[in-house]
């Protein structure tokens, strides 16, 4: 299978200026596994560009469908899926499962690409002493970022979708958001950027003022608002699925949708409109 696979699901639309905003949806989905819900929430968001994080395709867990196409159908959108790992215990030799990142618009897609991190985990790499059962959860390949570009009626929006390392120390992580700064280093100042994801860290203590310093702004001003639910009794939940824009923009309206039990994660919606000035 290659690495991005891709498909066009949006209607053509004859669009002269660019919207003075655009909607934007972060979540990790969690599979996938509780697909009608989570088409449900995001339908309700009529978002422009959905930024999705633990993504199936053809994974037995999901009945085997492509859990991206399924929802680009169903609202309407393009896509584009990076594969991240190859899923070993939910597929076979003849019917391989993956597993990874997507990004969803109404606008066309284009020039859809990974930087597969130089530091990754060994924590999933298939051991000979390991029965292939769901708890082990063996898995080739390694943590990504997708980017895209969005043509939005002739301006371009660069997305970088991150799914940062859990089986590892903040130190790996940040290694890994430190390679999507650099990428994005190379990009033309005067082009819009939005960085989101599943970072599995709290960016607040330390990467956020590298997002800072390389000239980046937080989108969701909620600070204390955890983006997981608890999982023990007095544990408030973790905040650790972040975005940050940068360029001639600004995000706006920012919340984490706690609401929403369709993942072991909350969506975290914004605005992105020209900045002023």
């Amino acid at each position: 299978m290659q690495e991005i696979v891709t498909g066009n699901f949006a209607p053509f639309r004859w669009v002269i200026w660019p919207p003075g905003s655009l909607r934007i949806v972060d979540w990790n989905i969690d599979r996938g596994l509780r697909l009608q819900a989570v088409i449900d929430f995001l339908a309700s968001t009529n978002a422009d560009i959905l930024i999705l994080q633990e993504v199936d395709l053809n994974a037995r867990r999901t009945h085997r469908l492509n859990i991206a196409e399924e929802i680009a159908r169903k609202l309407q959108m393009d896509y584009v899926f990076g594969r991240e790992f190859e899923e070993l215990v939910q597929g076979s030799k003849a019917s391989p499962a993956y597993h990874g990142q997507a990004i969803l618009a109404k606008w066309p897609i284009s020039n859809p690409r990974l930087i597969r991190f130089s530091r990754q985990s060994h924590f999933w790499q298939p051991r000979w002493y390991l029965p292939r059962i769901e708890p082990f959860q063996e898995r080739l390949g390694g943590r990504i970022a997708l980017v895209a570009n969005i043509n939005v009626a002739g301006s371009k929006l660069v997305i970088y979708d991150l799914h940062l390392e859990s089986r590892a120390n903040d130190e790996l992580r940040f290694s890994q958001a430190q390679e999507v700064l650099s990428d994005a280093a190379r990009q033309d100042p005067r082009c819009p950027l939005v960085i989101a994801g599943d970072f599995n860290l709290d960016a607040s203590k330390g990467a956020a003022s590298a997002f800072a310093t390389a000239g980046f702004q937080e989108a969701i001003a909620e600070p204390h608002t955890p983006t997981t639910p608890s999982h023990r009794l007095f544990e408030p939940g973790r905040r650790i699925d972040w975005a940050f824009v940068r360029g001639p923009i600004r995000a706006g309206s920012g919340r984490v949708h706690n609401q929403v039990k369709a993942s072991d994660h909350y969506p975290i919606s914004f605005t992105l409109t020209g900045s002023r000035g």
